[in-house]
């Protein structure tokens, strides 16, 4: 996707943030992005999965034009990332959405993979880390999401967050109604271009 965004004409940076790093957590996570934006203006940033813990806290330290929000979690001022949820009801919801969708309990093919092409997952897999604890003990200290216009895109396919779930918690916390593209969780991965067409105001 980012090679599809440089394509387009704009300047895409993917921060690659030190999720097996026991010593890291929000507050390395968040200086490592504000580092990648530097001076940069009328940044986009887009946050996915626990990405979303990090994005408020870039945005009160840099000035962001828009930010988007794909397949993530949405945090409260103050809440701890491991408390997300049990908060938001997450647990039940893929319980809801695994009995309704005829598979079972958590495994990472099944929840992240399933609409993944072979080739693609294959390709990630020596790349694969395990997120260390300390970020799950995180808080999320940020006063209050900008005012900078938020978008929320959820994939329809999404077994990890299930898009129902996404849509109570973007109305509860942001007021916001999500947009919706064919996809799992890993959207990106499974639908590039129109993700990319998406960020660029060219669907939905």
């Amino acid at each position: 996707m980012t090679r599809l965004l440089v394509e387009a004409g704009h300047d895409a940076i993917a921060v690659d943030l030190p999720g097996d790093d026991d010593t890291a957590g929000l507050p390395r996570y968040t200086e490592l992005v504000v580092d990648a934006i530097g001076a940069r203006t009328e940044v986009v940033l887009v946050a996915g999965s626990l990405g979303g813990f990090t994005a408020p806290l870039v945005c009160e330290r840099v000035p962001v034009r828009d930010l988007v929000l794909v397949n993530a979690m949405i945090p409260n001022p103050g809440e701890i990332a491991g408390d997300w949820w049990a908060h938001t009801g997450a647990f039940e919801a893929q319980e809801e959405a695994a009995r309704a969708g005829g598979y079972g309990p958590f495994d990472v093919a099944t929840y992240f993979l399933h609409d993944v092409d072979a080739e693609v997952a294959a390709e990630g897999e020596p790349h694969q880390r395990v997120e260390a604890d300390i970020v799950f003990g995180s808080v999320c200290d940020f006063t209050a999401w900008p005012t900078t216009g938020t978008r929320v895109l959820a994939g329809a396919d999404d077994r990890f967050f299930p898009v129902g779930l996404q849509r109570r918690v973007a109305r509860d916390r942001l007021g916001v109604e999500v947009d919706v593209l064919p996809g799992g969780h890993l959207l990106p991965l499974v639908q590039p271009r129109l993700v990319a067409d998406y960020l660029t105001g060219q669907s939905v």
